[in-house]
């Protein structure tokens, strides 16, 4: 009896408990559910600059499905994701950008444009919305000055860093800096701010040079190039450097040079118009193209653990896997290695292991990157990207290229990582425009000790 009574008098207790108990439970399995860190996606899978768009973010989705996969996310944080198609089109570009802010409760805390007229679009949304804009490789050069640009990196180097770079490769190719004075380098590139960006470092360097700057533009998409072609003839040029945008636009400038007779040896392709799927079109006449690489292509070990365990579960983004290892998808991986090693230095920072981040805290661990070779051989990368460290002031990657020539199958990897001849020169133009910029808009200037 007594036992029975205390059993009476105690269930509203332990029925309380239990309550308790499954309140709790059933909160900490929501918070699990939870942990998702979302990224928004801007691809460009279709139009003329399709074979860039799905291999780039081929590479970016298959990474970080990888990192679930293998990993269970970033310490626990399941990395999700929603794609908005632009068309490589800088107005579309603004529309994904807006669409893919915020879903739900959560907001994206990096935005990869892929193109320079898509992220000289957006450039003003970041620093408000606080959202990192990581050009990897591209767009707007001055940004690498943090000091002006706390929410703009060039994680994969900028254009200006890389004319540099292939301007010294024409000068070794000449016997010497001092030989390329009275030599005449075209720069024919497609008409939009992609295309114009490497000019205001390569008016620089061909006045200190005394080298003769001939600049053509071509209209986009860039399919019609007889008259410019006619026109390098005319001039004469010594060195063609070569700014397209898609497949289109670059194997039609090789079959047209090769029809005037300009030989692919004196070409050298942008980072962004040079990959396997800008050469093959354009068959026998690609052979002795050269291509600056931010990206190597190949089978890294990271790249081939992405074939076991993604392709492996049928999971993979790219329609031909084929195309796995190539540049283009090389570069998407590189660009999404970046995002999560920056997120894991956001959970590191901010005390945040096993959480999700906010976008000021992506942009403190983005910041806070220092991708040694040592890191780049834990990942699985070494050889295919660059090591690099980021600053406050510092927003640029390594500054190095590798220099690589189309052997008419494939890529033949000329050189190591090769910076610039004088970085100091090229960081003095970036901080001159970053402050000029500053000025003409009132904008603070960071003071970085």
């Amino acid at each position: 009896m007594m036992i029975d009574t205390i059993l009476r008098r105690a269930m509203p207790g332990i029925f309380a408990l239990g309550a308790a108990f499954a309140v709790a439970t059933a909160s900490s399995a929501a918070m699990a559910q939870e942990q998702e860190q979302y990224f928004g996606i801007p691809s460009s899978r279709v139009g003329p600059y399709s074979a860039m768009g799905t291999g780039y973010y081929g590479g970016i989705i298959d990474y970080l499905n990888y990192v679930n996969m293998k990993h269970g996310g970033v310490n626990g944080v399941k990395l999700t994701y929603d794609e908005c198609e632009t068309e490589y089109n800088a107005a579309r570009t603004v529309e994904c950008y807006q669409r893919l802010l915020n879903k739900g409760d959560q907001k994206m805390v990096v935005f990869d444009t892929l193109g320079t007229p898509g992220a000289y679009a957006v450039i003003g949304r970041m620093a408000p919305d606080n959202v990192v804009l990581a050009q990897y490789g591209y767009g707007r050069t001055d940004a690498a000055d943090g000091r002006v640009w706390p929410w703009v990196f060039n994680a994969a180097g900028h254009y200006w860093g890389q004319i540099a770079v292939k301007m010294n490769f024409m000068a070794q190719k000449e016997g010497g800096i001092d030989k390329m004075k009275g030599k005449t380098i075209v720069h024919l590139h497609i008409d939009t701010a992609y295309g114009r960006e490497p000019i205001p470092a390569m008016r620089e360097i061909a006045k200190e040079w005394g080298v003769k700057l001939i600049e053509i533009a071509v209209p986009p998409p860039g399919l019609e190039q007889q008259s410019q072609w006619l026109q390098i003839r005319r001039e004469k040029a010594d060195w063609v450097t070569f700014w397209g945008a898609g497949s289109g636009m670059n194997s039609t400038a090789i079959t047209t040079a090769a029809r005037v007779g300009f030989p692919r040896e004196k070409m050298m392709y942008v980072t962004f118009g040079g990959a396997e799927e800008d050469m093959i079109p354009a068959g026998d006449a690609a052979k002795g193209t050269y291509v600056a690489a931010n990206a190597a292509p190949g089978k890294f070990p990271l790249i081939q653990d992405i074939e076991k365990v993604v392709y492996g579960a049928g999971k993979g983004n790219m329609q031909n896997p084929q195309r796995v290892g190539t540049v283009y998808y090389n570069r998407g991986v590189g660009a999404a290695v970046m995002w999560v090693e920056a997120m894991k230095n956001a959970q590191r920072i901010h005390n945040k292991v096993g959480k999700t981040v906010t976008g000021a805290e992506f942009r403190d661990g983005y910041e806070a990157l220092d991708v040694t070779d040592d890191k780049l051989k834990e990942i699985g990368i070494l050889g295919m990207s660059a090591p690099f460290k980021m600053s406050c002031a510092k927003h640029d990657g390594s500054e190095r290229f590798r220099m690589m020539q189309w052997d008419g199958k494939q890529f033949q990897l000329l050189t190591d990582w090769v910076p610039a001849p004088n970085p100091a020169f090229i960081r003095k133009l970036i901080e001159e425009s970053a402050e000029k910029y500053a000025k003409e808009n009132n904008l603070p200037i960071r003071q970085c000790s």
